[in-house]
């Protein structure tokens, strides 16, 4: 009995015969597993925007993976990114040379498996969703919302879609 016939077949959520790894930005959001808040310290007791939120050891190694993304891949611009209690945003950007020809870039799908990869070692055991949201940024309109979005994106914490109490 073949298995694989039983499963669901999930969904596609990567936009049909697109290159990700062409130069453009990328807005990314990647949500923990059961949405767990892990990455805040002290989630429950911020009000409004946290000025200063401390990071769990979770969120530390979500950081330093974040931020060791441009070294890794040197094709790659780190524009913007947050860590939330469950989830991370990045705007990451594929650069191009002065030509405007594509320099040697993982897919993005690559790029976030070795950060859930990173951050899964160190941690012991996946902390992650199996899958992650994108969004192909389309103009310089897009681009500044995105990047409003990151900026705001604490401040509106008890707010947002992915918001869980624990």
């Amino acid at each position: 009995m073949d298995n694989k016939k039983d499963l669901p077949k999930r969904k596609d959520i990567r936009l049909k015969n697109y290159d990700y790894s062409s130069p453009g930005a990328y807005f990314i959001t990647v949500c923990t597993l059961e949405r767990r808040n892990c990455f805040w310290k002290n989630v429950g007791a911020i009000i409004d925007r946290p000025q200063d939120v401390e990071l769990s050891p979770y969120g530390k190694m979500v950081d330093n993976a974040i931020q060791s993304i441009p070294s890794a891949y040197p094709a790659l611009s780190l524009e913007s990114y947050v860590i939330m209690p469950n989830h991370i945003h990045l705007l990451v950007r594929v650069c191009a040379d002065e030509y405007g020809r594509p320099l040697v870039a993982p897919t993005i799908s690559r790029v976030i498996k070795q950060l859930k990869g990173i951050v899964t070692k160190q941690a012991g055991g996946s902390i992650w969703q199996k899958t992650f949201h994108d969004h192909i940024i389309r103009n310089r309109e897009d681009y500044e919302e995105h990047l409003r979005y990151i900026y705001e994106n604490p401040l509106r914490w008890h707010y947002d879609e992915l918001y869980t109490e624990e």
